[in-house]
């Protein structure tokens, strides 16, 4: 083995040994180690944070799950509770009832057909049919009296009250025309008998109500509500067949939502439906209250979205102030808004050439509809201090008197009739005019003959008719805001002078300055 000096040994060339490093080396290798394993430890110590603080938001969540389960557990244990006490309070009371349905019985007994002249006749009348559970009387009586809607209202609800099953009866009583129309005979004129539904399904709440627990308990027996379940989804599968959601009446609408909300049986899962109904319908005037007690109190603000897209803006006022949302859709700026498009679809009209010679009549009728409901809604939700009504109602007394110029019969000027020079007696303007006709001794002046282009026609019949009083004021969608039986155009179109129709602006109300309307809105 050679030397390390010699290089020619057994190893051959040996290369130098390395150099130690040196300090400065070193101390850079630790302060890199040093710093990798500091980057590494707050990377771990964030992670375990991490986790940690998930981990009692997960633990708090799960305190707080536990803290309402326990009071929905306690809550639910006072109702049944408390429910379970009243059932004495409540049965107690309807025995004390039954000595007055007795003696309610015995009087209706003795009541005449015709004695209903008066409401406590009325009454009477509606009671004997309750009382004896004669469900198709009781219908074919109420759909006779349409006129006296206002009076059955103020007293269906006694008289169902002394019903043995006021939901039996109530379900009998509709069922001719709910869920399925199943008369034999339909005419236009008796077609619709949807407001006797509403009326008598309206009538039924005060009946069935817990007295003590009011309508958190209804009392209907199980059956009943069963079957009024499967009349609901009858009328649900029925919706093809009247055309679908777009197509099917208001009235039909109105009593299925009410249906609903008398039994108790809105169903989650049905929401949309009732959305989608709810605005089909919104220009009734329980339909604000239906929505809520439908439970579309939360889809408030997308449905008066909807409304105000659709050009219903009155509508939307109603259901704005039916959920207090006043601020978020402020009203004053939706009524200018409905005047500002009533006015451009009365210009419309007017420049429309299909409506000559009854263009300035349809424009008309179209202000006046709308300054009506402007003026109802302001009164409604008193308003006068934001939106003064005053100029709105003289707008409508122009129009209105307008109106009552153009039915006014022209003039028809007197035969001018003249003396003889002769100084003779004058001829009568007619022979023969009436029994006591002067009689001249001149020959007969022969008869006038009247043209029969200057037929007098006779005074206008309203082509409207009047919508029950229980459904409001408003008209559906496809006619927003209708005018009233004596705002109908007359059949036949005359020449008499009206005066021009000018339009004020709305926005100032006589001070000529432009409104400015939130756009926002639609």
């Amino acid at each position: 083995m050679g030397s390390i000096a010699d290089p020619g040994g057994e190893f051959g060339e040996l290369t130098h040994p390395p150099t130690p490093p040196s300090s400065f080396d070193e101390f850079q290798r630790q302060t890199s180690l040093m710093t990798s394993c500091t980057l590494l430890w707050k990377e771990l110590s964030d992670h375990l944070s991490s986790l940690e603080q998930n981990l009692l938001k997960k633990s708090e969540a799960l305190k707080n799950k536990f803290t309402t389960l326990d009071n929905q557990t306690k809550e639910t244990l006072q109702v049944l509770e408390k429910r379970e006490f009243t059932i004495d309070g409540s049965v107690s009371i309807f025995i004390g009832k039954v000595e007055e349905r007795k003696e309610a019985a015995l009087a209706a007994a003795s009541v005449d057909a015709g004695e209903v002249d008066d409401g406590e006749g009325l009454l009477l009348k509606l009671r004997s049919y309750c009382t004896k559970m004669n469900a198709e009387g009781f219908w074919r009586f109420v759909t006779a009296r349409k006129k006296e809607l206002d009076s059955m209202r103020d007293q269906m609800a006694a008289a169902l009250a002394d019903c043995v099953d006021p939901a039996r009866f109530v379900l009998e009583a509709i069922s001719e025309v709910f869920p399925v129309d199943r008369r034999a005979e339909k005419s236009e004129g008796v077609n619709d008998l949807g407001w006797a539904c509403v009326l008598i399904l309206e009538s039924l709440i005060p009946v069935v109500v817990d007295p003590i627990l009011g309508k958190s308990r209804l009392l209907v027996t199980p059956s009943m509500k069963e079957r009024a379940k499967d009349i609901a989804e009858t009328w649900k599968a029925s919706l093809d067949e009247r055309g679908g959601i777009e197509n099917v009446k208001t009235p039909d609408v109105h009593t299925f939502l009410q249906h609903l909300v008398t039994f108790g049986i809105v169903k989650k899962e049905d929401i949309d439906l009732y959305r989608k109904l709810v605005v089909g319908s919104a220009w009734r005037k329980q339909m604000p209250k239906l929505a809520v007690s439908l439970g579309l109190g939360d889809k408030m603000p997308d449905m008066i979205e909807e409304l105000i897209s659709r050009g219903q803006q009155v509508d939307a006022v109603h259901f704005t102030f039916e959920v207090g949302l006043e601020d978020e859709f402020p009203p004053v700026p939706l009524l200018k808004a409905f005047l500002k498009d009533a006015k451009k679809a009365a210009t419309s009209i007017m420049e429309d050439p299909n409506n000559s010679g009854r263009s300035v009549h349809l424009a008309a009728r179209k202000e006046q509809s709308a300054l009506r409901a402007v003026i109802k809604c302001i009164e409604e939700y008193k308003l006068e201090t934001e939106f003064p009504p005053e100029n709105l109602k003289k707008r409508l007394e122009q129009l209105e008197k307008a109106k009552i110029e153009k039915k006014r019969p022209a003039a028809v000027p007197a035969n001018k009739r003249t003396r003889a020079n002769n100084g003779g007696p004058m001829p009568p303007a007619k022979a023969g005019r009436s029994t006591n006709a002067y009689v001249s001794s001149f020959p007969a002046a022969p008869q006038f003959v009247r043209s029969p282009s200057h037929t007098q026609y006779p005074a206008g019949v309203p082509m409207y008719p009047s919508s029950p009083a229980m459904y409001g004021s408003r008209s559906p969608p496809t006619n927003p805001y209708a005018y009233p039986p004596e705002a109908a155009s007359p059949p036949f179109s005359h020449s008499y002078q009206v005066a021009p129709m000018n339009y004020p602006p709305y926005g100032g109300y006589g001070n000529g300055v432009a409104p400015a309307y939130q756009h926002a809105y639609y």
